[in-house]
């Protein structure tokens, strides 16, 4: 059996899966403000599990900045925590060795699994309350793309220079729209979000050159919303001599990092 925990800005999903992949028990709760607080509640329902034997578990944190050899999630996007020794403090409770990696290449991961057969450059992008992505190569995570997300890709906006999640995230489309992504019906507006979007599209299309993009997160669950409108903005501004993409919904977008951490606990302690 193997633990996936993907702690999110606002929420925490524990999973448990069996060897083969197959989610077998959840628990969600909300992610505290506090550090120590979160690691209370997440050994609380750890003693709610069923299963206890784990060969090894994946933990995503929503950092920007990890330490992955010392297992420390130095800064964080959405969550007040720095320096947190999480690697150590989750392996404690559960006792059992864990990965740690940033969810959105975690999540990645798990969406790339799917289309192995079909392709082998996979870039996922998270449009959530922030933005995220990751890009995986040939059923690795590359660790040189995305740590920093949306908010480290500075893009023009209105005549000046913003990061991209300011402008083009969940949380941007809720301040500028003052309605979720979910309550949109209206046309204009996802043409102009789609805009948005494209920008930082266009930018990762030209760093990574992938063969397909998974759109996840809060606003890719609507993504047939917003499709038509964003492949034209980006072929009319594509690079030339880069070839368009593939562009597709996540097929697991509420857990899709939980399937990543199986994913990753499985390359790395599997054998």
């Amino acid at each position: 059996m193997y633990i996936g925990i993907d702690t999110g800005g606002t929420k925490t999903l524990l999973a448990v899966l069996s060897d083969d992949g197959i989610i077998t028990e959840e628990i969600k709760f909300a992610t505290p403000d506090d550090y120590q607080e979160y690691l209370k509640q997440l050994s609380q329902k750890a003693k709610l599990i069923k299963a206890q034997d784990f060969k090894a578990g994946g933990l995503a944190i929503p950092a920007t900045i990890i330490d992955r050899q010392s297992g420390i999630g130095k800064k964080y996007g959405n969550l007040a925590w720095l320096e947190t020794p999480i690697l150590r403090d989750v392996e404690k409770i559960f006792n059992c060795p864990f990965v740690l990696e940033n969810d959105a290449k975690l999540a990645a991961l798990s969406e790339a699994m799917l289309l192995k057969d079909s392709f082998q450059r996979v870039l996922y992008v998270t449009v959530s309350t922030g933005i995220g992505y990751g890009l995986v190569v040939n059923g690795k995570i590359d660790p040189n793309i995305g740590d920093g997300g949306g908010r480290t890709m500075l893009l023009e906006n209105n005549g000046r220079l913003m990061p991209w999640e300011d402008f083009a995230s969940g949380r941007a489309i809720v301040e500028k729209y003052g309605k979720k992504a979910e309550d949109i019906h209206d046309n204009t507006i996802w043409q102009k979000i789609s805009a948005d979007l494209a920008k930082g599209f266009i930018e990762l299309i030209a760093i990574c050159e992938p063969e397909v993009i998974v759109v996840g997160g809060g606003v890719g669950n609507y993504f047939e919303r917003f499709e038509t409108y964003l492949t034209k903005y980006i072929k009319d501004d594509s690079i030339p001599l880069i070839d368009m993409p593939v562009l597709m919904k996540a097929q697991r977008p509420d857990q899709a990092v939980v399937y990543g951490c199986y994913d990753l606990a499985k390359q790395v302690y599997g054998n």
